[in-house]
């Protein structure tokens, strides 16, 4: 360990997860037990670095709600204001790709905030989490990523927040960025990063103590679909995103519902594919890009359905104006 590493300090956020978990004593399976402290104590490469533990939440990842993430980046940028270098966050892989998005898109501090977690429990044979906390530390206080944003470290590899996926129910090898490769890697304790960074978000968000509630779904295209669950969503939630075929085509039984939908709440237009772009003017058929951009769809660019549930969710409880929702779709293309 360098000496500038021990002279670093290290807020350490436990929220739950695999990561945390024990089998449990009552029924079979494992459930979050261990505390931060607990997760820290198990790496002895952190002896020397100043790493504070709070135990943040005690949650799967799958419980995390929006309102939990605020919670989360309101005391990152409290930690922030205190002088702290970097900042690890300990959660459940389920929700993980999700959560770091969001709070990318609301966190304004300097500090790194790096999230990692565990695909197998502390139990298991060839547990990952201590070898992911010790490489998210290590991650946190390198100085190239100091004014970056929000980190993703498994498997010693580094991803944005913006770019990362979970990719695989059980792998220790389970997250990726499809679109772009990780950012950098870590070798031998030491951050390889591929380029300099910045950060990712185009916008970020303001943060307000309690944002107004936006209830946001998915709803995803399949073959021979006829769309019913789009029928009175617009008594149900503030926003819409569809997650549509390829590059955002869904059943022509679909349109005249999703026409209707969009003259009264924003509705998203993503891809289930997950990577690539939504694209704009390709195909002329009902129901295809070009068809729905037409009838007041919002054109998702190159997000994700879930990562663009986020924006559309974040942005209508800040009070967005439509048009300025658009156009953050927009930046994100």
């Amino acid at each position: 360990m360098s000496l500038a590493a021990q002279h670093r300090s290290v807020l350490f956020l436990a929220l739950g997860g695999t990561i945390a978990m024990t089998p449990s004593t009552s029924v079979p399976g494992v459930a979050p037990t261990l505390t931060g402290s607990d997760l820290v104590a198990a790496v002895p490469g952190l002896r020397g670095i100043a790493v504070s533990a709070e135990d943040f939440r005690k949650l799967p990842g799958a419980s995390l709600t929006i309102s939990d993430i605020v919670d989360l980046v309101h005391r990152l940028e409290q930690a922030n204001r205190e002088g702290i270098d970097g900042i690890v966050v300990t959660q459940g892989t389920d929700t993980l790709e999700e959560t770091a998005f969001l709070t990318d898109l609301y966190y304004r501090g300097s500090a790194p905030v790096v999230f990692t977690g565990a695909m197998r429990s502390a139990a298991a044979a060839g547990a990952d989490g201590p070898a992911n906390i010790l490489a998210a530390v290590q991650t946190a206080i390198d100085a190239g990523l100091h004014e970056a944003g929000v980190f993703v470290v498994m498997g010693d590899e580094i991803h944005s927040a913006r770019y990362v996926r979970k990719t695989h129910t059980t792998s220790p090898a389970a997250f990726a960025s499809p679109a772009t490769g990780p950012v950098g890697y870590m070798v031998e304790g030491t951050v390889r990063l591929r380029h300099p960074l910045k950060r990712t978000a185009p916008v970020v968000l303001p943060l307000t103590p309690a944002p107004v509630r936006a209830e946001v779904e998915v709803v995803t295209a399949s073959l021979g679909s006829s769309g019913i669950l789009l029928e009175g969503l617009e008594e149900k939630v503030a926003g819409v995103v569809v997650a549509a075929f390829g590059v955002g085509h869904v059943p022509q039984t679909w349109v005249p519902r999703l026409a209707a939908l969009a003259e009264a709440m924003p509705v998203v237009l993503a891809s289930r594919i997950g990577t690539g772009p939504v694209l704009t003017s390709t195909y002329a058929f009902p129901g295809s890009e070009s068809d729905l951009l037409a009838r007041g769809l919002i054109g998702a660019g190159p997000l994700d359905p879930y990562k663009a549930r986020l924006i559309l969710a974040a942005h209508l409880a800040a009070g967005t104006p439509r048009e300025a929702i658009a156009k953050a779709f927009l930046d994100y293309a």
